[in-house]
């Protein structure tokens, strides 16, 4: 079954896409959105749910296609200074927010300036960034302190969303009840969203790409219930079923239903990898014995085999096989209950208790942490369960109040901009998600990150991020899971959805339906 899986994904781009056809107008998509986001305002949240949504309410100034190539977005060209520190954009003109004030470069200078604050991914991606400047209200110049290779991939949607100065500026933009109904510039707009139920989204009339979107409107459907949500497919409640949305065990019977199509195309600038936050605050979990131990402990090809149904890859380090100078010369931890034991002992683990939080993200991932949680006691740990709710887990990790914590987080194709975050001791930002959540702290891969960062030629920057690799398996500052593979599943009247390397995220403006 899985390989004939694998041979679906492979060929999915063949059989729905393949055929050029004249798009047609009208209609609207259905589809799952799950767990519900906490919030749509891009600047300030940043989880899957909301990207995916708010992807096609926001913009970026770029877009990037699946080789991830940049695109036009917002900026319809770009030059780079022969010494590879001034970057400028050409702002496309005519463009409009949401509510019909004109999209300029003051929009790009106060976004970028807001990022720096509230979006940790961004802050991470500009620590180069020496200024930015707007000489008139379609030019935006990015001038760096030194070269930063991966500094060009960094604008798409999701890291970079443009939001608007007029509705922004002056407010505190944590608590702007503009956040419940935000403004784009993006091909579709937010008609409404009924907490529980559906979030609604139009077509935007005057969006600046003529003749786009197709489709009037997506309609995305809240349906807490992984079952439910394959039958909503099945019955056609549903046209799309984003990758993530149904329970793995189920992805293979879905995948054959008549009028059925798969793609594992649309997430090459993500390479989704799981892993635990281990809390290295935590007395307990600040001894790297400890964390080795869970390592060792943890049945990752189980978890691969079984809950994940052959739908991944065990994680060998911080960095995805799929990214840009990925390394599996590291030390490697097998499933060893034995070594665990032996390192528990070492450490002088005296039974205190340790707080465990799965990802509240469906069925899959309960059973993954109740599978973890046996693999931990069986080895001598005391666990306890904590059961939460996506605002719930958000508001846990955020605060640092937590031992041990499912997540997967997003590679962004270059270890600069997806990995760096999750390590080096700048983002320990308390109150902010997804950057140094874990409290991890070592003078020399901050040093090495920021090396890598702007080293050249490629081939130096591979010899630093090899050793950084080293380094942090060796510490084991987080326990890495799986790299992650999220089919979507998808009724074949949809036509080309998944265009760019962020797919369905920023898809659905290409999209339209066979009637």
């Amino acid at each position: 079954m899985l390989k004939k899986l694998v041979l679906a994904l492979a060929l999915s781009s063949v059989s729905t896409f393949a055929l050029a056809q004249e798009p047609k107008l009208g209609g609207t998509i259905n589809a799952v959105i799950q767990p519900e986001p906490p919030g749509l305002m891009l600047a300030l949240v940043q989880n899957g749910p909301t990207q995916m949504v708010a992807g096609n309410i926001y913009e970026g100034l770029l877009r990037y296609n699946k080789k991830l190539e940049p695109q036009p977005g917002l900026a319809e060209s770009w030059t780079i200074s022969p010494d590879a520190k001034t970057y400028t954009f050409k702002l496309k003109q005519g463009v409009t927010w949401h509510d019909g004030k004109p999209f300029t470069s003051a929009d790009v200078l106060f976004s970028i300036e807001t990022l720096k604050v509230t979006h940790a991914r961004a802050r991470g991606n500009l620590v180069q960034l020496e200024k930015v400047e707007a000489p008139d209200d379609y030019t935006v110049v990015f001038t760096l302190k030194q070269p930063f290779g991966p500094f060009i991939g960094i604008f798409e949607v999701g890291s970079m969303p443009m939001i608007p100065k007029h509705i922004y500026e002056g407010t505190d933009i944590k608590t702007n009840p503009a956040n419940n109904t935000p403004i784009g510039t993006g091909p579709f707009m937010l008609k409404e969203w009924k907490k529980g139920s559906f979030i609604q989204l139009v077509k935007n009339p005057n969006y600046h790409v003529k003749g786009k979107p197709y489709i009037d409107g997506i309609y995305w459907q809240v349906i807490p219930d992984a079952a439910a949500r394959s039958v909503a497919y099945e019955t056609g409640k549903v046209d799309v079923l984003p990758g993530g949305s149904i329970e793995n065990f189920d992805v293979p019977r879905v995948s054959k239903l008549p009028n059925t199509c798969v793609t594992g195309e649309g997430w090459e600038f993500f390479s989704p990898l799981a892993w635990m936050w281990l809390n290295n605050r935590n007395p307990i979990l600040a001894n790297k014995k400890v964390r080795q131990a869970i390592m060792y402990a943890v049945d990752r090809e189980f978890a691969k085999d079984v809950i994940w149904n052959g739908l991944g890859k065990v994680a060998t380090g911080p960095s995805a096989s799929t990214i840009k100078f990925y390394t599996d010369n590291v030390p490697k931890y097998p499933y060893d209950p034995a070594k665990a034991k032996a390192l528990l002992k070492e450490a002088g683990y005296k039974g205190e208790k340790i707080r465990i939080m799965p990802l509240p993200y469906g069925e899959t991932w309960q059973r993954w942490g109740e599978a973890v949680k046996q693999n931990l006691v069986d080895v001598g740990f005391n666990i306890e369960t904590i059961a939460t709710d996506v605002p719930g887990s958000n508001q846990r990790n955020s605060e640092w109040d937590f031992d041990i914590s499912f997540t997967y987080l997003y590679q962004y194709g270059d270890p600069a901009l997806g990995v760096a975050r999750n390590y080096v001791s700048s983002q320990i930002v308390k109150g902010q998600l997804f950057n140094n959540l874990e409290g991890y702290s070592n003078p020399e891969v901050d040093k090495l990150f920021e090396e890598g960062a702007t080293a050249t030629p490629d081939s130096k920057r591979k010899e630093i991020y090899d050793k950084v690799q080293k380094i942090l398996v060796e510490d084991v500052p987080v326990a890495w899971l799986l790299e992650l593979q999220f089919p979507t599943i998808m009724n074949c009247k949809v036509k080309n959805l998944i265009t760019t390397g962020i797919g369905v995220n920023d898809g659905f403006r290409d999209a339209w339906i066979d009637k």
